[in-house]
Parts: C-alpha cells; sequence; structure tokens
C-alpha cells in the first residue's frame, strides 16, 4: 500500500500556524525544497539569478499579503528549511518557468514546450441538480512528477478571522487545491498562453490560497479573476449551496465557463470561444491529450441516467483510456525524460466537510479521507 499524504492541523497567528506546518513535517518540506532546488540546477541557474528570483517572489508576496510572508517565516523556523526555499515552494510555477526562460534566452533557444514545468490535471465539479446528495461534489486528479507524492500533505487551517480551510498542498506550501467551512472549494491546472510573463504577478498558489480565505463565493471569484498573474491558468470554483464555475485566466484577464446540464469539466486546452479569438493557445504541444481527457470525463459523467456521488467521479477520474496519455496518468516519460504521474486524486464535498485523497491512483485505490472537524480515516474505491 501507497504511503497516504499526513494530515497537519494548524491554527493561531500565521507565524505560530507556520511553525507549527514546518515542526510537523520536516522532512517533507526539506524534500519539496531539494526537488524545487533541483529544477533550477538543471537549468544551470546561478545562485546570483536564484537569489535575484526569489527575492523578486518575496516582494510579490508580501505586497499581496504580508501574512502569508510571516506563515512561510514559521514554517521555516519550524522546519529548519531556509526562508528561500519555503518561498521557491510557494512560488515555484514562476521561479522555474522564468529560470527556463533566461536559460533559453542564455541559449539563444526557441522556448521549449514540455512537461517540465506544468501541473497537468482533469478537473470537474457536479453540481447539485446531478448529485446524489444534493450538494456539490468537485474533483481533481494532480498530474505532476511522482516523486511530489512523497512531499505533499493535506493541511489544515483553523482561523480565528475567517473561515477554517483545508487543503491539499506541497509540504511547505500555503494552498493548492481545497475548500473552506463557507463551502467553497478551489482547484486549478495549468494552461498556456502568448501572454505568459510579459507582466509581473502573484504566485498562482497563493491565488488559490487567497480564494480559499473568502467567506463568499463572489470574493472568491472576485480573487482569481483580477489579481495580477504571470502566467496563464485555469481554476474551478464552486459553493455548496449549488453554483460553480470555471475561469480561464490569461495573466492580465479572467474567461469565464458555466455549468451545463449540471455539470463543468476542464483539462489543459482553452475554451471559452472569446479567449480563442483573443489570445494564443501554446500548450497544445506539452498536453496533446487535453482535449480527449475533457471529452472522456464529460461523457463519462452524462452516462448515468442517475444521481452521481463521490464514488461516480471517483470512477470517471480513474479513467484510462488511451494509457499512459489518459485521464489517470501512470508514471512515464516525459519529452525531456522526467516522469511523470497522477500524482493525486482530489475529492471534495463541501457540504460534509470532507476531501479524500488518494496517492498514485493509477497504481492504487485506497483513499483517506480528511475533515474540516475530524480526524482522518482510509477509505477505498472498488474496481
Amino acid at each position: 500500500m501507497i504511503e497516504p499524504f499526513p494530515f497537519v492541523s494548524v491554527s493561531g497567528t500565521p507565524y505560530e500556524r507556520g511553525r507549527s506546518h514546518g515542526a510537523a513535517v520536516p522532512d517533507r518540506i526539506a524534500g519539496s525544497a531539494r526537488f524545487y532546488s533541483g529544477q533550477l540546477d538543471g537549468l544551470g541557474s546561478s545562485p546570483t539569478l536564484r537569489r535575484q528570483l526569489i527575492d523578486e517572489a518575496r516582494q510579490g508576496i508580501a505586497a499581496f499579503d504580508e501574512a502569508y510572508l510571516e506563515e512561510m517565516r514559521g514554517i521555516a523556523d519550524g522546519s529548519g528549511v531556509p526562508l528561500d526555499a519555503i518561498i521557491m515552494i510557494n512560488a515555484r510555477t514562476e521561479i522555474v518557468a522564468k529560470a527556463r526562460l533566461i536559460a533559453n534566452r542564455a541559449d539563444e533557444e526557441e522556448e521549449e514546450e514540455d512537461e517540465a514545468d506544468n501541473d497537468g490535471c482533469t478537473g470537474a465539479i457536479i453540481l447539485p441538480e446531478r448529485s446524489a446528495t444534493g450538494g456539490v461534489i468537485q474533483g481533481q486528479n494532480w498530474d505532476w512528477q511522482p516523486e511530489c507524492a512523497k512531499t505533499a500533505i493535506v493541511l489544515r487551517v483553523q482561523r480565528k478571522n475567517g473561515p477554517d480551510l483545508l487543503t491539499f498542498v506541497e509540504a511547505g506550501g500555503l494552498g493548492r487545491h481545497g475548500m473552506n467551512e463557507a463551502g467553497i472549494c478551489v482547484t486549478g491546472n495549468y494552461l498556456r498562453s502568448d501572454r505568459d510573463y510579459c507582466q509581473e504577478g502573484v504566485p498562482l498558489a497563493l491565488i488559490r490560497r487567497k480564494a480559499m480565505e473568502q467567506e463568499h463565493l463572489a470574493l472568491a471569484i472576485k480573487v482569481v479573476a483580477t489579481t495580477p498573474k504571470a502566467c496563464s491558468t485555469n481554476m474551478m470554483l464552486s459553493q455548496d449551496k449549488g453554483f460553480g464555475i470555471d475561469l480561464e485566466c490569461a495573466p492580465d484577464e479572467a474567461f469565464p465557463i458555466l455549468p451545463e446540464d449540471g455539470l463543468i469539466v476542464h483539462a489543459n486546452h482553452w475554451t471559452n470561444p472569446t479567449a480563442l479569438t483573443k489570445l494564443r493557445e501554446t500548450g497544445i504541444a506539452s498536453a496533446p491529450d487535453s482535449p480527449y481527457r475533457d471529452w472522456r470525463v464529460r461523457n463519462l459523467l452524462n452516462e448515468p441516467r442517475r444521481p452521481l456521488g463521490r464514488e461516480d467521479l471517483k470512477a470517471v477520474l480513474f479513467d484510462d483510456f488511451l494509457s499512459p496519455f489518459s485521464v489517470c496518468r501512470p508514471p512515464r516519460p516525459g519529452q525531456r525524460g522526467d516522469i511523470t504521474a497522477s500524482v493525486a486524486m482530489i475529492l471534495l464535498e463541501p457540504g460534509k466537510g470532507v476531501m479524500e485523497v488518494a496517492p498514485l491512483p493509477a497504481l492504487n485505490r485506497h483513499f483517506t479521507c480528511y475533515s474540516l472537524t475530524g480526524e482522518p480515516f482510509a477509505t477505498e474505491h472498488a474496481a
């Protein structure tokens, strides 16, 4: 059996929460730091460039929310991992991509389209009119590098000035996929466009964290749609009272996709018609399977002539059509020789305050159920 993701519950001030987080999983945080430092090593990034990129990220984070930097200081102190490495973990998408752009320019190469800096992922939202429970169910396969199955955690943040939240995140990070006690869910995946890295922006992981801190879905949508970004992204949001939305985000503009027949499905290509007239899709070379992953999930969710539950969404996200380029990705070589896989399957049911997560789902059907209020327990999906 593959080891489940550790559960870390924190409370107190931002610094206190961070220190508890760091002290609980220092080895996983050190693993995250080594992993992303290794990515920069592979690009030949100099110490001077690393400091520059991390300092830029530090300034942007402080301007966005100084409390996030305090939480990172706590993580550093609790884990014994340097603060620069914690900033790196939280801004890893932007820092690694900028380092790659600089390396490509130095080598006088064209920007390469590969999987080394993207989270693949296929996500879906089932709204109450299609749900067996009468509430929202949201799910995501997180496709990345399988080493991260040993560096991710589930983090519960108990807050004094807003709703508590539960997030699946790389250790040392503040947020990735999750939900809060106001019933708001946030998941996200990769997009690319010709507008990427033409401006500075807030790290995507912290935009998701900020959305998870909101008390109302409208405010979470505002955070995602209006916060400046350095690169394109897709974020899926829902609220248990019965609404969901997908936001295809360029760095400076957001394009909404609304539910159809009680469902939203998204993979890794642009679909909003207005977006397709205003920008150029540049991600298809690194996600050529995205169109049929989207198509498979949509069709499989529409097949049952009955209301859908969490187990139905799990079954769909386990889909192995045209494997290894499939919804549920087994470990396989990427274009640079790195191994990529579906690192985790994440199911959110905000009405029950629970998140189910399975590590490396192409190899494993054992889930752990994490809660906003209780302790985790094991579950399993029948084949």
